[in-house]
């Protein structure tokens, strides 16, 4: 593949970098000082050209294993959380040395995913990013692993890093791995093909996404998810490789941007960020009227009700296949909605009262997630 095809990345002027625990720790679990020296420099000559970086990085665990004399990444989540409590301060003191050495400033951002399903928190994080940004900080993003619960974790950090992306409306996402690319199965079995390039989920055919390392929560299925989420360039490659990465070289993985049309912050977040919180059967029509026309959901078309949500929570919207198709901030309590089902939202309003002649979602309140029309319209 020629490089030419990356420009995008080697103009990027707001870039997301995530680098995996096995990049920046020692097999031990400690601190790799040499490892992280050498990414920092690569980072930082990239901000000495005048654009913005932004880093998410994982090992806070890690980094906490060794002190706390553990052999290996435990599965109990408190030890989990006493590890990331001990680690991520020392993670975060070896990154501020490291960046001082050119006279950089960084920023430390801990989120959990609940963070992202709040729209309040969504937003704070956002206007926070962006303020470390303009001030000339470079912000290093981890999940707040000494809070995280598992109902309420990211799984892995390459999520993230495609939320950050989402965030920060970044230009390129980079990916460092401890494997070199993505490869059809198991580098290190004969016959495992190296893939140079991924315009869609065809170049992924056959494809055997392996599991997690030693040290790391992810393997390659969530950096592929992570390609599909973050609407930008994205490459994968090791560590070793950053900088050739970053200088738009045909080193790694390139996946193409899977959203030719950037969503708005809002559908951004409701996509990718939230999960629903129960679910909201509709008929035929009613599916067809979103998916195709892009209307609001409306009482006449529902049919069903899963879960206890509230009103101003995300819901999942599905067939009655049970296939989801769009996902919508609701604006009834899921108790309210089996006495709307079916009707007119004229005689709603009627019979009911005019507070109920509403959607049950409205248009500006609702992405599509099926294949045949994700997206959002315009705003």
């Amino acid at each position: 593949m020629s490089s030419s095809i990356r420009t995008e990345i080697a103009k990027a002027r707001r870039i997301v970098v995530k680098a995996g625990s096995s990049s920046l720790t020692t097999p031990q679990g400690t601190i790799d000082a040499h490892r992280i020296d050498a990414l920092v420099d690569v980072l930082a000559a990239r901000r000495g050209e005048g654009d913005e970086v932004v880093f998410v990085s994982s090992g806070a665990i890690a980094a906490g294993l060794g002190p706390l004399g553990l052999a290996g990444r435990p599965s109990e989540l408190a030890l989990q959380q006493a590890a990331a409590s001990v680690g991520q301060g020392l993670l975060f003191a070896r990154y501020t040395s490291s960046f001082a050495r050119y006279g950089l400033t960084a920023g430390q951002i801990l989120l959990t995913a609940d963070d992202m399903m709040r729209r309040s928190h969504h937003r704070n994080a956002q206007r926070t990013l962006g303020e470390l940004l303009a001030l000339g900080v470079v912000p290093i993003v981890n999940e707040n692993d000494t809070v995280a619960t598992d109902e309420i974790r990211f799984g892995d950090n390459d999520r993230l890093a495609a939320l950050v992306a989402h965030l920060t409306r970044a230009d390129a996402l980079i990916l460092l791995s401890d494997v070199d690319a993505l490869y059809t199965g198991d580098p290190r079995q004969p016959g495992a093909r190296r893939i140079d390039e991924v315009r869609g989920p065809a170049d992924l055919a056959g494809v055997e996404l392996g599991a997690s390392g030693r040290v790391g929560t992810g393997g390659m299925i969530t950096k592929v998810e992570a390609a599909r989420i973050a609407g930008v360039p994205v490459v994968l490659t090791n560590a070793a490789q950053a900088a050739q990465a970053l200088a738009g070289e045909a080193v790694g993985t390139y996946f193409h941007p899977q959203d030719a049309r950037r969503m708005s912050s809002r559908h951004l977040w409701l996509a990718h960020a939230t999960t629903g919180q129960g679910r909201v059967v509709l008929d035929d029509g009613a599916v067809e009227a979103i998916v195709q026309r892009r209307t609001s959901l409306l009482p006449a078309g529902v049919t069903g009700v899963q879960g206890d949500f509230a009103a101003g929570d995300p819901v999942d919207l599905c067939g009655s296949d049970g296939a989801v198709v769009a996902r919508g901030l609701v604006n009834y309590d899921a108790a309210e909605i089996p006495e709307l089902m079916g009707r007119s939202t004229r005689w709603l309003a009627r019979e009911l009262g005019p507070e109920y002649e509403r959607e049950i979602i409205h248009r500006d309140h609702l992405v599509i997630l099926t294949n045949s029309g994700t997206g959002a319209g315009d705003e």
